[in-house]
């Protein structure tokens, strides 16, 4: 068991590998998923009705870019 206790990940949109606003890179990381399995996932979802490109749109004003969540 280590002595240093977890620090806590933070939910930022990176700056290297955005493909639109680095939302779905910035989901990926956290949750250590594919960043290219949670683009598809994100651009299927376009199919299906519901609020899922302005979802998109909050999370990228709403999430802070990497260099400020470091900052």
């Amino acid at each position: 068991m280590s002595s240093n206790p977890q620090q806590p990940r933070k939910f930022y949109r990176p700056t290297q590998g955005r493909v639109l606003g680095g939302v779905c890179a910035g989901i990926a990381d956290y949750f250590g998923w594919s960043r290219t399995t949670v683009r598809v996932l994100a651009a299927l979802s376009v199919l299906i009705p519901g609020p899922q490109v302005l979802a998109y749109i909050v999370c990228w004003i709403l999430v802070p870019d990497q260099r400020k969540a470091f900052a």
